[in-house]
This record gives structure tokens, sequence and C-alpha cells, in this order.
């Protein structure tokens, strides 16, 4: 069992949530714990109610609700009802919340069986439950307490971190309307906005593209762009966006563009303990042989790193990208050091670039797959006598384009016939009767 805990500012956000997926027949409300009714017997208006007439009682707290998802093993479909709302309600009571109100969702809209709980940290008396490292105090000892208590599968276990690895969208299987986009998108978020540690947009991005999602501000002439704004695509196996854009604001947790640069700086300090295993892990590959870039991407991804290769419309590479899904830790090849950006890489794998990357022009550049793009090596390159003047079909390809790029006299250019004359400067006639 995997349990994820989210401290939310908005009760009304955390409970449209799930009672939207009820109404789509996604889920089902199949539990309601220290409230006057049952589930079944209150309406929406009276649950929300309740929960909000707890919040009043302390009006200065900023996170006032709490909401908690429970996930299981895709193995264990045989999970009841009422052994489900059993799990939730001793999970609840180790956690401290269980003279809370709290209502539990079961949700149909994933590859796993899971559960989501909606409740306050605001107690009757109006003091605060605290949060604060409430995973690490509370949450992971009570987890593997009720792994044994209900016979669950083991969080730890080798097999379960291999079935919980979240998959792809199947763009082929999602409708493009709204719904079902923004189904499929807000599943991938859930999994990767508050456990990975990236630092920019593009590092955020080498996540979501491996499930084939994009978070989206447009060109920077566009509207969404100069407003600030962020929409998230779904993308098809060549990695257009395909489908309805969702802006970032339609989510429940509001995955803006604001939201994610709040979390840049404390990510950044949270993947700085892990920078090591990806540098160590990279130049282990290096020892005693070198090998080709498709070998070193192969060998790191057994390592649970995956390489985002940034190339341009003409295949070449332009920037590196690593996310280590083993810590959860994301880093643009500069951030780890120049021996591990995108132009070294290709140099200690025997690679020559074909053009200069600053030479590229930004708007051609775009992400792509990490495949191998058409480059010069060494054994390329033919070995010439030193008295020999090559003419210019043979000059190498960087000679050549430096002497491309050398300045030239334009006029040398232009023939005289196409010259302009410059204009006869009139003489002052007054000037010259004066003479």
């Amino acid at each position: 069992m995997v349990a994820v805990i989210k401290p939310g500012h908005s009760m009304h956000r955390i409970f449209n949530y799930n009672e939207n997926k009820v109404k789509e027949g996604v889920a089902e409300c199949i539990g309601a714990e220290n409230f006057p009714l049952n589930a079944d017997e209150m309406s929406l208006k009276i649950k929300l109610g309740y929960l909000l007439k707890r919040t009043e009682l302390r009006g200065n707290v900023k996170r006032n609700s709490v909401h908690i998802s429970l996930n299981f093993d895709p193995s264990e479909t045989h999970l009841s009802k009422e052994k489900l709302m059993g799990i939730a309600n001793v999970y609840m009571q180790k956690l401290g919340f269980g003279e809370q109100p709290y209502l539990v969702y079961q949700h149909h809209d994933a590859g796993h069986p899971h559960i989501h709980i909606v409740t306050t940290n605001i107690q009757s008396n109006g003091n605060r439950i605290d949060l604060h490292h409430l995973g690490i105090r509370k949450s992971e000892p009570a987890r593997k307490e009720i792994e044994k208590m209900f016979g669950l599968v083991v969080a730890d276990a080798h097999a379960r971190r291999q079935a919980f690895r979240l998959k792809p969208i199947d763009a082929k299987k999602v409708q493009y309307g709204r719904t079902e986009t923004k189904r499929a998108i807000t599943n991938v978020l859930d999994s990767v906005l508050f456990k990975y540690h990236y630092t920019s947009l593009p590092e955020l991005n080498a996540v979501l593209k491996q499930y084939n999602v994009l978070a989206d501000r447009g060109s920077e002439h566009s509207r969404i762009f100069q407003g600030g704004g962020l929409v998230y695509r779904i993308l098809d196996e060549d990695g257009k966006p395909v489908g309805v854009p969702i802006k970032a604001s339609d989510f429940y947790n509001k995955p803006t563009l604001k939201f994610l640069e709040e979390k840049f700086n404390p990510n950044d300090a949270k993947r700085q303990p892990f920078k090591s295993r990806v540098k160590n892990e990279i130049d282990r590959l290096f020892i005693g042989k070198t090998p080709t870039l498709d070998e070193l991407v192969n060998q790191l991804e057994r390592k649970g790193i995956h390489v985002a290769l940034r190339q341009n419309d003409a295949g070449l590479i332009y920037g590196i990208t690593y996310v280590d899904h083993q810590t959860k830790s994301i880093f643009n090849g500069s951030a780890l050091g120049k021996q591990y950006s995108a132009k070294a890489i290709q140099e200690r794998c025997g690679l020559k670039e074909v053009m200069k990357s600053e030479l590229l022009p930004q708007t051609a550049q775009k992400a792509g797959k990490a495949t191998q793009p058409a480059q010069v090596t060494d054994r390329d390159v033919k070995t010439l006598p030193q008295d020999h003047t090559p003419d210019p079909i043979s000059i190498p390809v960087g000679n050549a384009l430096d002497a491309l790029i050398q300045p030239d006299q334009v006029a040398d250019y232009i023939p005289g016939q196409l010259k302009k004359k410059g204009k006869k400067r009139k003489r002052n006639k007054n000037v010259s009767n004066n003479q």
C-alpha cells in the first residue's frame, strides 16, 4: 500500500474533485465517518457544509483541508468496500484523525485499486492537528502495520515497485473530449507534481513526456504565454499534441505556472543529495571504454535514469536532461557540471557535432526522442597530405562552416552595374553667382 497525503487550503476543491468523479461514473462515496448521517443519506450540500463548519472553528489556519489517497497493488482487485473502509478507518485512527469527520471515495479510473479520503485537520475544540512531517512520523508506521494486518502486498517489495510504475497515456484510447483528456492528465499529474524534484518547466516536461503529457506555455507571442498562463496537453506516439488542451486552473489542485515556480527553489534543495548518484552512474560507463550514445542511454535506463535528448528539426542534439526515477530527481546536463552537458556527452561518446548548438535558431529547437542524430565521427574524416590544398568540395564540415561565417565585404558580392550611384550634390546657385 502507498499512502499520499496532500494538505490544502480549499475544502471546496478537494470535495468537488471527488464528487465530480462520482458524477462521471468512475468513483463512488463508500463511507462517511463521524458525520450525523450515513453517506447515502446525505446530500452534497450536507456533506460539504459539515466539513466547512468544522474549518470555520479556526479561520486563521490556511491549510485546513487534507486529501489522502491509499493505493493498492493491481493484483488486489479483490478488496471489497467493507475491507477498504476497514483499512481507511485503521489508517485514520493511527494517523490521529480517528475522531475527525472524513469521507471515503473508491475510484475506478486507474490501473490499480485505490481510495481517496477527504477530511480536515481542525478538531471540534478548534485546535489544529499538526501536519508537519505527518507522512514520516505517522503515515509510514501505519502503512507497514496495515499491510501486515490486512495481508496486503508490501510496498517495499521489488515486484511492488515495478507494478506501480505509471503507464503512459494511450492517446488512441482517449476519446478526444474534455472529460476524458482531463481525467487522463490528472492521473499523471497526481503521480508527478508532488513526487519529482524539478526546477524548471523543461525539467518537468522531461518527466511528463514519458507519460505522453506536456505542460505548454505556448509560443512567446501567444496570449497564453504573455498572460503567464499554462495548459496541459496529451501527446501521441510521435510526440505531437492531440485532443483538447486543458487550462492549468481547471484542475482541482491548480497546477498553474505560479504554482510550479513556487516549487522550483525547494525542489532544488531536495535534489542536491542525489546529484552524485547520477554523475557516478554516468562516469562508471566510461571507465575503460567509450560507449556510443545509444549504449549510454540504454545502460542508464537500466539504472532507473531516463535520458531526455532535446533535438532540432535536423536531428542535432542541443540539450540533455537526466530523470532519476529512483530518487525522483531531475537534472539538466549543465546542473550536474560541464562534462555532463549535451556537447560534452557527445564528445565523450566519440561524436563530433555537425553544427555548433549556439548557431541553431531558437525557433527550430524542440524536444525529441532519444535517437542518435547523423553526426561525423573521426573515422569519417579522411586524412590528407600536409601539402594538399583542398578544393571547396573536399573541405571538412567544420572548416566549411568556419569559412561560411567569416565576415566578408558585402560590396564584393554586388556587381558594379547593380550598385546605386551616389546623388550629385547640387551647388547653391547663389554661391556660384557670387563667385
